[in-house]
């Protein structure tokens, strides 16, 4: 079993926004893991005083607890109730029905021994590596649906903020849990999984440096932080020659790597018990012996 965790943030002088923990119970036999990247707002009121950092600290704590007390709950009710719980923490003091009210994109991965859930909610990713090294990436791309153009716009993009037609990220709202991409693999099928914010999946989804495949060897060899790092010096390289505009070089990066242990045999089934041998045949009886004349008494 083997569990890498790093995140940087974007600049040292802002506070890191995205918030990652990985939970394994004392059993060893599963876990849970959870990614969030806060959203950003735009300079102006969000209606909060406390941040968004705090926000995705809560979320992120709810979650963790949540996903490995509450096994019998689905995914989405864990996000659910985790985002009524962090609502509840500053409801009273915040205008949580703001549009830009702290947010955050979600991903958690939960495990035992005979399947893995996921739940992805807006643009981070997980990715889920198979015994024969086939990745599968599991993406929320709603985001990806919209015209860039539109990001131009500070209205244009509150007007789609978790509205239908949009896009939707873990807010103040418990309902926006039943959009999350949920789904199961059985556990036999999965053996290593990665949980990426974008500014750690934009190695492959932005500078297409290799596909899903390749960033989960790139993690294989050098860990979360080593890709980050990877992705850092892409970045550098490419505000220096005026390639892909962003509005800010760097954003805040999280990878949690997870290698499963080979899922524990199926029991042999107990043998048969042998059949109890047929009992044995009664001895026969010996015929009366004819009477002895010599032997008569008297008539």
């Amino acid at each position: 079993m083997r569990f890498e965790l790093a995140t940087v943030p974007g600049a040292p002088e802002r506070p890191n926004e995205d918030w990652a923990s990985v939970a394994l119970p004392a059993s060893g036999q599963g876990g849970s893991l959870v990614v969030l990247d806060g959203v950003t707002p735009p300079q102006g009121d969000d209606g909060c005083v406390h941040g968004v950092p705090w926000f995705t600290a809560r979320l992120g704590g709810a979650l963790i607890e949540l996903s490995g007390s509450r096994r019998d709950k689905p995914l989405a009710e864990v996000l659910a109730h985790s985002i009524r719980r962090t609502a509840d923490a500053h409801r009273d003091t915040c205008d949580l029905s703001h549009v830009r009210t702290p947010q955050a994109t979600v991903v958690v991965a939960r495990w035992d021994e005979e399947e893995v859930e996921h739940l992805v909610l807006s643009d981070s990713t997980l990715l889920l590596e198979s015994p024969d090294g086939a990745v599968r990436a599991v993406v929320d791309d709603r985001l990806d649906r919209i015209p860039r153009e539109i990001f131009r716009s500070l209205s244009a993009t509150d007007a789609l903020r978790n509205q239908e037609g949009g896009f939707f990220t873990a807010a103040a709202d418990p309902e926006v849990a039943g959009r999350a991409v949920t789904g199961s693999t059985p556990r036999a099928r999965v053996r290593a999984m990665a949980a990426l914010t974008d500014g750690a999946s934009r190695w492959t989804d932005l500078f297409e440096e290799g596909g899903w495949a390749d960033l989960m060897g790139l993690l294989h060899k050098e860990g979360p932080h080593g890709l980050i790092e990877r992705v850092r010096a892409l970045e550098s390289a490419d505000a220096q020659r005026g390639g892909i505009r962003r509005w800010k070089t760097h954003d805040d990066a999280t990878a949690v790597y997870a290698e499963l242990p080979a899922p524990a045999p199926a029991p042999a089934p107990a043998p048969a018990p042998a059949p109890a041998p047929a009992p044995a045949p009664a001895p026969a009886e010996a015929p009366d012996a004819a009477p002895d004349p010599d032997r008569q008494g008297p008539a």
